[in-house]
């Protein structure tokens, strides 16, 4: 993963220098990097053929290559100073012949926003670089970010539902889950009277005795979420992350409220609190403590 993020890394440096190379020009190959000198001197051995001068930019086209090239290109800080001085030089190899054809133009005007856009062009590329690269290294840089949060199983109420249609017998456990059902559908008219939902159900039995498919019909019944987690998955070496993982738990309960919680296997946790070995510092002891801050 770290290899691979060094090569995303490095491709992006290279697309983003490319880009604002090429904004500013630095594969436009304009100059070759004559002097002033390399440029009179090239007039007075009348190797010049033809040349175009615009503002400051030349151009020259030779009879001879230099440096291995007929066509070279320069820069020259004032060009106003080689047309004086070499002015009788132009007009002495136009009439022999050697210089077929030159002239001087004026420079092209270009306003300050010729200079901004690549600029700002360019910053804008490099941001979103940036923000791409930030937002990768964020996801990735902590990878233990996620360890504390509590991994449910969700149904949903418009999903396929479990009633207690499905439940083949428990009928005395049915009637005594009916009153949560109905606290769900309408808990105004149990709050008016001033009744209080029970904080929690304990479901005991043998396995395979249909404890879970019975919590799931009541939430299938009330229409409420439904978060299953089994009472194991708080357990880890990690001192904390049980605790941790309670919380995480009632609040995704609270974000989607009314919910069930179902807690499977929950013996797990289960104990007489003081009696661990490491005291008030067990895993055990902190999970089981904060569960029951929660409920």
């Amino acid at each position: 993963m770290k290899k691979r993020r060094i090569i995303t890394f490095i491709i992006y440096a290279a697309v983003l220098l490319v880009a604002f190379s090429w904004m500013m020009g630095f594969f436009g190959g304009d100059s070759d990097k004559l002097t002033y000198s390399d440029i009179v001197g090239l007039f007075e051995r009348q190797q010049v053929k033809s040349f175009v001068a615009e503002g400051n930019e030349i151009e020259l086209k030779l009879h001879a290559p230099f440096n291995g090239k007929l066509t070279v290109n320069a820069t020259i800080g004032d060009i106003d100073i080689l047309h004086e001085k070499l002015q009788e030089t132009f007009d002495e190899q136009s009439k022999s012949g050697i210089l077929e054809s030159y002239d001087f133009l004026p420079a092209d005007e270009t306003g300050p926003f010729d200079y901004i856009i690549p600029i700002v062009i360019a910053g804008v590329v490099l941001l979103v670089l940036w923000v791409i690269l930030v937002g990768r290294h964020s996801q990735n840089a902590n990878p233990m970010a996620d360890f504390g949060k509590a991994k449910t199983q969700n149904s949903l109420p418009n999903g396929k539902k479990v009633t207690f249609a499905d439940v083949a017998g428990l009928d005395e456990e049915k009637q005594e889950l009916q009153e949560v059902v109905d606290f769900l559908r309408a808990p105004e008219k149990f709050t008016a009277i001033g009744a209080k939902i029970p904080h929690g159900i304990l479901l005991s039995g043998p396995p395979g005795t249909g404890k879970t498919l019975l919590a799931r019909a009541v939430a299938g019944e009330a229409q409420v979420q439904f978060l299953s987690i089994s009472g194991s998955d708080f357990m880890e070496m990690y001192v904390g992350v049980g605790a941790s993982r309670v919380r995480d738990l009632f609040n995704q309960a609270k974000h989607v409220a009314p919910a069930i919680i179902f807690i499977d296997e929950i013996d797990a946790v289960g104990r007489k609190r003081g009696s661990g070995l490491g005291g008030g510092h067990d895993e055990r002891e902190q999970t089981l403590n904060q569960l029951l801050v929660e409920m």
